[in-house]
This record gives C-alpha cells, structure tokens and sequence, in this order.
C-alpha cells in the first residue's frame, strides 16, 4: 500500500514520513536520507554538538511512539515510507562526519549500504524487535557501523596513494 499524501496533515505522520520525503515512489529510504543531509546544515546553525546530541536523542526516542503509530495506521509496522529512523540515524552519522561534502557523501552511502545490506548484528535486531523501537534500532546500528567506518576511512585517508584532496577541500 503506497500512503497518500494526506497524511501529511497530521504532525505524527509528517514527522514519521520525513515531512513527505518518505512519499518517495522510488527508494523512500534513500530520499530520507537525503532529506536529512539537506536539513542538517539546519540542525549545525541551531545546534553545538552537545546540543545537537542531546536533540537527536530526544529524536530517537520520539521516533518509537511516532513510527509505531504511523506503523500502525499503514498497516505495516515497517512501512517504507516511515523514514523518520533513516533522518535521525543519518544526522547521527553526519555529526561524525569532516564537514566537506565529498565526506558527507561518502557517509551517505556508507549508512545506506549498511542499513540495506544489513550485516550482522543489524539483521538480528531488525527480526527481533518489532514496532517503533525495531523501527528505529536497527537504523542506529546501521548507523554506527557507518559511523566506525567512516572514522576508518578518515584515519587511513592521509596514507592512501589516492588522490584524496577532493576529500579535505571539497
């Protein structure tokens, strides 16, 4: 079932549904994220990264009773317009991200392929919880396996004999 876009009208699914990214017809969970990266310029003029933590983690936890309920009305506790856990689980990624867009780029895909392909433990955790909560827990995993490898990625950047100035300039 493809949602309408009346839903929208209501705050909760609004919010669950990305402010309408999620009404994507094609990769609702890659237009998420992609909603995400363009807001969180926002989320940096607003918030210092204490603040900012401490706002995706009320995000988080608002996303379980949001997500549920968006969940719920769809019929589908997984909906893939419900995109609210790929915005926070992004915005996550991106505060441990180099501020240059060629590394913000490179976080993008990195939390896609990860929340995709789903790698141990994330598949684990998506069957086993359900609703809100599994909704938003297995895009924090994917989350922190981007994150971990894209410090990786950071680290190893001054040794590589690529050319990685489109990295630290761009």
């Amino acid at each position: 079932m493809r949602p309408s876009p009346r839903l929208l009208r209501h705050p909760i699914h609004l919010i669950s549904l990305g402010f309408g990214s999620g009404l994507s017809p094609v990769a609702p969970g890659t237009a998420g994220t992609l909603a995400a990266w363009l807001l969180y310029p926002l989320l940096r003029l607003a918030f210092d990264d204490a603040a900012l933590s401490i706002f995706l983690l009320v995000c988080f936890l608002v996303g379980i009773p949001i997500t549920h309920l968006t969940g719920r009305k769809l019929g589908v506790p997984d909906h893939g317009a419900i995109v609210w856990d790929e915005m926070v689980a992004m915005w996550l990624v991106l505060l441990f991200t180099p501020a240059s867009i060629a590394w913000q780029a490179t976080a993008v895909v990195l939390f896609r392929l990860f929340d995709i392909t789903k790698p141990p433990p994330i598949r684990q955790a998506d069957q086993r919880f359900k609703n809100g909560f599994g909704v938003m827990f297995d895009d924090l995993l994917a989350a922190l396996y981007a994150i971990f490898t894209l410090a990786v990625f950071v680290r190893l950047a001054p040794y590589c004999t690529l050319p990685l100035e489109i990295f630290n300039g761009f």
